[in-house]
């Protein structure tokens, strides 16, 4: 099974109110290791950097004057993506980009999931984990995930990390080895995997205490007073007592 890991870095939250794509980061798996083929490109998007997204991820408009446009970048995208499932934290943010710049450019697809599944990370750990918080820091924390390099969000980085914790949070078959990350389409360096293993908890088996079982002989009595025959609990007690099957 082929994946690949994606996550965007954007001018702003709303591509509907004109924002854009800057920065796009994809690794891959196949049958859950990493292959070391990885995509990442920085994408002029033709508009400013609002000062919010600047603060999250630290490119400004000098930075991306430089860079292709996404419609240089579509086609090699998309052949990257294609025929795999897509693993993305919050899902329909990036998918929602992405849809929108593929609908831009128009010689494409304008919908990404007609070439690729996806899966939303997001969901899942909302479903294994009902009631926390499960943004990708918390997750790191959570599964013991190294995001110290995290000082700012980054697209190629952030996609690193996730697969590391998708591995872990899925069955801990490997992890990355986070090293210095090249910038450019097509990086060369390789990740190594390494099996990584889930801390164990100890059972801890807690005995009650002379007040509870006080508490507890107390309340027994109150419900045979209440039903006017013993308890399950005292018949047990009796020496002849039939043996029960847990």
């Amino acid at each position: 099974m082929r994946q690949v890991v994606l996550d965007t870095e954007t001018t702003g939250l709303e591509p509907e109110a004109g924002h854009r794509i800057i920065e796009i980061g994809c690794v891959e798996l196949v049958n859950r290791r990493l292959t070391g083929e990885r995509f990442h490109c920085y994408v002029n998007p033709g508009r400013g950097v609002e000062a919010g997204a600047e603060a999250v991820h630290g490119l400004d408009d000098e930075f991306l004057a430089d860079k292709p446009s996404f419609a240089e970048v579509a086609t090699a995208f998309v052949d990257f993506v294609r025929g795999a499932e897509l693993v993305i934290h919050n899902a329909d943010f990036d998918v929602g980009f992405l849809n929108s710049e593929l609908q831009r450019v128009g010689d494409t697809t304008d919908d990404i999931r007609s070439e690729c599944g996806v899966l939303d990370t997001l969901k899942l750990a909302r479903q294994l984990h009902p009631g926390q918080r499960n943004s990708l820091d918390a997750l790191c924390k959570r599964y013991t995930v190294d995001n110290s390099r995290r000082e700012l969000h980054g697209a190629l980085l952030d996609a690193e990390i996730l697969a590391a914790v998708y591995l872990v949070m899925t069955g801990g078959q490997a992890s990355l080895s986070l090293g210095q990350s090249e910038q450019g389409a097509g990086a060369d360096s390789v990740d190594t995997a390494a099996k990584i293993q889930r801390p164990t908890a100890e059972l801890v088996v807690q005995l009650a205490g002379v007040d509870e079982l006080s508490a507890h002989d107390v309340f027994l009595d109150r419900m045979a007073n209440q039903s006017r025959q013993k308890s399950l609990w005292r018949r047990l007690e009796e020496p002849d007592a039939p043996a029960q099957v847990a």
